[in-house]
């Protein structure tokens, strides 16, 4: 049914609000910071707020939200707010600032925000009402930052840096980057657009042609058989560091951008190799209504079971594409979830249970939903667009604007209103409701960037553009099968006008018919049932301190994965017999403490220079002992070949970063430095500062200390009498586990997604509660930060980063309150307690160990 005239007025109208609402919290409450913090109602300064790891490298202290929100003023109608904020930004903005950013998001926010806003800008100039004062400054602006980012393409693939330090480039150690060796696909391969509109509104044509430069490696580094591209690649080698290939995160715009590059600059070749691209992805990886990854060696394997939320703009590039059908379907899918949920979740299974619960206000459904209209015409979309304002109206909308959903099954918010949702959200909902007399220029005369920032078509014929070596394309070469799909006249593609909603119909039963599993029947007084590995979610902190319990943590790989560990350093000597065990992040070289079944035991002494970047001023008192660092100064492998070389049995790197603690950050795996790390046979651990300085002041108080580095709490032997074991010592992380519980929890690397970011994981193990008695017994606590993943990206974002409420630690055990050495129970009391206690944990364990071996035979059965 057709949506009246009024109707879509006063939801366009409602927009307006809505964007008037945002602008002004962060105009008042936080300019000029970078982000607004809706919750607190203050602006997000990096530096002063809790690093939030990967996400915050969008933030370079340059007012980020209004210049992503510049075009945006003009597209609603708000020149003379879009004329006062051009002023600011020319006054206030600086991009000379000391700090490491993301080439990747300051190219599309920022670069994109200032090509957005010039482009309006000469729009109202040309008109002759509004910014008659203007004379470029936008571009130039421009054109400074696009200088500062292209030191980051100084590689010898052309591929770029994953980050640049405004001021100092990538070289030298006062830039603190240009040591990675990795970067996601979509990160290099989304920079086409912003640097050729630069060059061809500036005539300097070396932006668009490290641009392009990096497109053809990423174009010939393809799995030349599926004609798919892995989602993180070595920017040295080519190497695929990742091979899994979807059109989410870590590749989504990659191929958006081959795409719009066709039909902003007019060369065929883009089309070309979008077509080809195109073609695999409808083969392998489409399976209507769903969008599943798989491995780029073998496309018809599935790489995961569950999609994240950024693959929502998918539809609406296959309306670019004119491929109008698929688009339908998986559109529908979509917001059947979003109906399920209210808001779509980072991430979602098969069976379209939530994954990854966060949603930080992403703007890429509203986004299809408003080509998939354009293209349609079906008002259908526009009650679609009806009940995404209503969402964000009634569970995000706080009094200092919108916060994003922390878990939308609750309905918990994160005190964070990115950039993009101003950016992106308001202009497509704001076109998606409005009539072409609403706006103050043709929409159709631009192209939309991956951040929506608008570009001039026109730039295709710009008099200075010029064609690059080494893409000119012959007739022969030119596959154009493909062609008559794209721009289509929709008019012919559905003759019937019931035709879009017979392809939604069988979607929307299969998802509204979808539940989860139904929980296994438990008689009365039995308690909860245990978690299954299948329900298992790394960011629910319930299950992550059932992990802790056992003493596994989660950590971090390179590649995004996430690993189960149990590192740890215990301090075995004399007082403290190894009740003070400190929660440890590994190295990805060395001995691997997992495969050690005694770990490594040796004294402790600090190093000279305690930096460990050079070779040891006191290596005859290093020898044969465990040598402690602090982080800094030189890479973690540079560090571990010194001690070794001064023939020390082990390492122990400890944060410089005072008052850092495992309990507020993510563990992580100490890096390489991108040589071969074959050469380091010792053990090396990372402890936090608040961990580190433990074993420090231990050192200072008693000379000689001796510690057990090991990938989990080992048994402290059966001369130390059980109730000492009960005890757990001020300050410590986990505490040991009991003689007769020694964890059977091996290493195992669960495939999850990128980023940066804690992910949900599917498939790991039973765990079953743990219970106060269980905590007596010494059942280890190890700390880690479960948060939702970030944008890079990196969640993934990563990737983005995690954050969730963490429970207290290193508290003493309930019922252990007033108890002497020898402890106040009686013999009887005592020993049902232990026997209930240990029969629970051996229960636990059992589970556990059974699900782990089924998942080490599932890993090698893919391998």
């Amino acid at each position: 049914m057709a949506m009246s005239r009024e109707e879509r007025h006063k939801l366009r109208n409602q927009v307006v609000e809505m964007f008037d609402h945002a602008y002004q919290n962060y105009m008042d409450h936080a300019y000029p910071a970078d982000e607004l913090m809706p919750l607190t109602c203050r602006g997000r300064v990096r530096g002063l707020e809790p690093s939030r790891g990967d996400v915050d490298d969008a933030l370079g202290k340059f007012s980020l939200t209004l210049i992503d929100t510049l075009d945006t003023l003009v597209v609603l109608n708000k020149t003379t707010e879009f004329e006062a904020a051009v002023r600011r930004v020319l006054s206030d903005v600086k991009l000379d600032n000391d700090i490491v950013v993301s080439v990747f998001e300051t190219n599309i926010r920022v670069l994109g925000g200032l090509l957005g806003g010039h482009s309006m800008a000469i729009m109202l100039k040309g008109g002759g009402q509004h910014m008659l004062w203007y004379q470029d400054e936008l571009l130039h602006m421009a054109k400074e930052l696009g200088l500062r980012l292209l030191p980051a393409f100084n590689t010898s693939s052309g591929l770029p840096y994953p980050r640049v330090n405004l001021k100092y480039g990538v070289r030298g150690p006062e830039t603190r980057t240009g040591t990675e060796t990795d970067t996601c696909t979509a990160c290099a391969g989304t920079i086409i657009l912003e640097f050729a509109a630069l060059s061809r509104f500036t005539g300097d044509p070396v932006f668009e042609v490290h641009a392009r430069r990096a497109l053809d490696f990423l174009w010939e580094k393809r799995q030349r058989n599926s004609n798919l591209v892995g989602t993180t690649i070595n920017i040295h080698s080519g190497e695929w560091v990742r091979r899994d290939s979807g059109v989410g995160a870590g590749i989504d715009s990659y191929y958006e951008y081959l795409l719009k590059a066709y039909v902003l600059l007019g060369d065929d070749l883009f089309l070309q190799r979008f077509n080809t691209h195109y073609a695999s992805i409808m083969k392998y990886i489409s399976q209507p209504p769903l969008l599943l990854d798989v491995h780029i060696h073998k496309p018809l394997l599935p790489a995961r079971t569950w999609m994240d939320s950024l693959l929502a703009f998918f539809p609406g590039l296959q309306v670019l594409k004119g491929d109008i059908r698929p688009a339908i379907e998986t559109h529908e899918m979509l917001y059947q979830v979003t109906k399920k949920h209210n808001f779509l979740p980072e991430a979602f299974t098969t069976d379209f249970r939530v994954h990854w619960a966060q949603h930080p206000l992403r703007p890429e459904f509203a986004e299809s939903t408003y080509f998939l209209y354009k293209a349609t015409g079906d008002p259908y979309y526009l009650e679609v667009g009806r009940t995404v304002l209503d969402n964000l109206n009634r569970f995000a909308r706080v009094p200092c604007g919108f916060a994003a959903m922390k878990d939308v099954r609750t309905g918990s918010h994160e005190d964070r209103m990115d950039s993009f949702f101003l950016a992106e959200m308001f202009k497509y909902l704001f076109l998606l409701f409005a009539d072409p007399e609403d706006l103050p220029f043709d929409v159709e005369s631009y192209i939309f960037t991956t951040e929506a920032h608008l570009l001039p078509l026109s730039l295709s014929v710009t008099p200075n553009s010029m064609a690059t070596p080494g893409n000119a394309t012959s007739e022969e070469q030119l596959d154009d099968t493909n062609f008559d799909w794209t721009c289509p006249n929709t008019r012919l593609l559905f003759p019937d006008p019931a035709f879009p909603h017979n392809l939604r119909e069988p979607i929307r039963s299969a998802v509204d018919k979808s539940c989860p599993r139904p929980l296994p029947y438990r008689e009365p007084g039995m308690g909860r049932p245990p978690l299954r590995a299948q329900d298992f979610m790394a960011n629910n902190p319930e299950h992550l301190e059932l992990l802790r319990r056992m003493g596994v943590s989660l950590i971090h790989l390179k590649d995004g994965r996430v690993q189960l560990v149990q590192h740890a350093t215990q301090i075995v000597s004399d007082p403290f017999f190894g009740r003070v065990v400190l929660t440890a992040g590994p190295a990805q070289f060395g001995t691997d403490l997992s495969k050690s079944s005694a770990g490594v035991r040796g004294f402790v002494t600090v190093a000279e220079p305690y930096s460990g970047c050079a070779e040891l001023a006191n290596g005859e008192f290093v020898q044969g002992r465990i040598a402690l660092l602090q982080r800094g100064q030189c890479m973690f492998a540079e560090k571990a070949r010194h001690i070794q070389k001064a023939g020390a049995i082990g390492g122990i790197v400890i944060d410089d970063n005072e008052g850092s603690s495992s309990d507020t950050a993510p563990l992580f795996q100490m890096a390489g430095d991108g040589r071969s790390t074959d050469d380091v046979h010792l053990p090396l651990l990372f402890l936090f500062h608040k961990e580190g300085n433990i074993l420090l002041e231990s050192l200072k108080e008693y000379q000689e200390v001796e510690v057990l580095l090991s990938d989990k709490a080992r048994d402290r032997g059966a001369d130390v009498h059980a109730e000492e074991r009960a005890c757990t010592t001020e300050k410590t992380t986990p505490s040991s586990l009991g003689p007769g519980e020694e964890s059977h929890t091996d290493t195992v690397e669960l495939d999850v997604s990128d980023v940066s970011d804690v992910s949900d994981v599917s498939d790991v193990s039973d765990v079953s509660d743990v219970s106060d008695a269980e905590e007596e017994e010494g059942v280890s606590h190890v700390d880690e930060d479960p948060g939702p993943p970030e944008e890079t990206a990196d969640p993934p974002e990563s990737e983005e980063s995690s954050r969730t409420d963490r429970s207290d630690q290193g508290e003493e055990p309930e019922g252990n309150e007033g108890e002497g050495p020898e402890g106040d129970s009686g013999p009887s009391s005592s020993s049902s307690s232990s026997s209930s206690s240990r029969q629970s944990v051996d229960e636990l364990m059992a589970d556990w160990q059974e699900d782990l071996e089924a998942f080490q035979q599932m890993d090698k059965d893919e391998l």
